[in-house]
């Protein structure tokens, strides 16, 4: 059973809220840089992008991370790891957001923290996740959250992008 608890101007909003808390932690956006976990992240980081350009008049770097060379559940591949880096710009002593639609267990961003390691070291990371659903297994917590829906371990959230899925939403599926 699919339950939709975001509609697309929820999620509008949820993301302008983001962009504006991104704004004013950084006070304004010099040498912020974002970078999208793959799949969905990376469209939420563009969108975030543009509206930061709209704002402050300036274009931002956009970034995409493929984790999956990083990920725990992977037999570790040292080969892998050396080619695997993709960013089109360097992240050293830049103030990163990185970015990803829905945070869960904190594994999928433990893989991205070493994914982002591998190219540089930032001045600082902070995380940005259109939904927090809880449920951690790791000591991670976002900086920037646009919707906290709680759910039952068992459930799933279902965020849907027009980029890919032809419409804006966030679900409950049981």
């Amino acid at each position: 059973m699919q339950k939709e608890v975001v509609d697309s101007m929820a999620m509008k909003r949820a993301l302008t809220r983001i962009t504006y808390e991104i704004i004013e932690q950084n006070k304004g956006i010099k040498n912020v840089v974002l970078v999208g976990v793959k799949t969905r992240g990376v469209y939420i980081a563009q969108r975030i992008a543009a509206q930061l350009q709209q704002l402050e008049g300036t274009a931002i770097p956009v970034g995409e991370l493929d984790i999956t060379a990083f990920r725990d559940d992977q037999p570790l591949d040292q080969a892998r790891l050396s080619t695997d880096y993709q960013l089109t710009f360097s992240v050293a002593n830049k103030r990163v957001i990185l970015v990803d639609d829905v945070l869960f267990t904190g594994r999928t961003i433990r893989a991205a923290l070493d994914a982002l390691m591998s190219g540089g070291r930032p001045q600082s990371i902070a995380l940005a996740v259109l939904v927090d659903r809880g449920h951690r297994e790791l000591p991670i917590r976002a900086d920037f959250i646009g919707r906290n829906i709680p759910t039952a371990r068992q459930e799933r959230i279902k965020v849907t992008v027009n980029e890919i899925d032809g419409h804006d939403g966030i679900e409950i599926i049981n």
